[in-house]
């Protein structure tokens, strides 16, 4: 108990307005003036403060998931070989963040300092699916303390349309907001303390009038020198 007291305590989002880079895809020298990045868990930190990526609310190849955890009749429409995780009941989420907290375990015994849980959102995409908002929602509350209590900070991914401060989420990483119109809706949760994405050049014109700490990636986040790396921030 005093253990998890004292992580909790230590947790702290990343500096507003640094450097950031978007490593998910493959991880790399980080470029000048860079000194936040987001890499998978599998990855070493780097920089002065590394997020670790997890895929928590759907399965992909590799990330050892149990087969009963997995809704294989409901697959990712744009992600082929993703599929949803069941969180349908108590028991199941329990079950669900038992297995990230393994890897929530190895992200903090690396060095990394926050933990980034993707497809927060995966309801939207499954209206059939045995769970829906009220079961993602109770499920990322678990996962948040679970970051928490390894002294991680926890990032809201996407899904403006859910406050994320009132889960309990200590910062937001958010994709395309400049795009979608979105950032403003994440500067109201977050002030400063967001990290953006953006594929295209001229919605990170438009975001870097909202966050310093935006970055344009390619769609596939290939490492530098791989076909179609793109890269430039702020």
């Amino acid at each position: 108990m005093i253990a998890a007291l004292l992580a909790a305590l230590a947790v702290a989002a990343p500096p507003a307005g640094a450097g950031f880079d978007y490593q998910i895809g493959g991880a790399y020298p980080l470029p000048a003036g860079v000194s936040v990045v987001s890499r998978d868990w599998r990855a070493r930190p780097a920089g002065d403060y590394a997020i670790c990526y997890i895929n928590a609310f759907q399965y992909q190849p590799g990330d050892g998931w149990p087969r009963s955890s997995v809704l294989w009749d409901f697959e990712d429409p744009d992600w082929p070989g993703e599929f949803a995780i069941d969180i349908s009941t108590p028991r199941k989420r329990l079950r669900a963040a038992r297995h990230v907290e393994k890897h929530v375990r190895r992200c903090a015994a690396k060095g990394f300092r926050g933990v980034e849980y993707d497809n927060l959102d995966s309801w939207t995409r499954y209206p059939d699916a045995p769970f829906g908002r009220p079961d993602s929602v109770a499920y990322a509350k678990r996962l948040v303390r679970v970051a928490h209590r390894h002294g991680l900070a926890a990032a809201q991914k996407n899904t403006v349309e859910l406050n994320g401060r009132r889960l309990g989420f200590d910062f937001a990483i958010a994709e395309e907001c400049g795009r979608w119109h979105e950032c403003a809706g994440y500067k109201r949760m977050y002030g400063r303390h967001v990290l953006a994405v953006e594929y295209r050049r001229r919605d990170l014109r438009r975001t870097c009038r909202v966050f310093r700490s935006a970055v344009l990636r390619d769609l596939d986040v290939v490492p530098r020198g791989a076909p179609g790396y793109r890269f430039a921030r702020c």
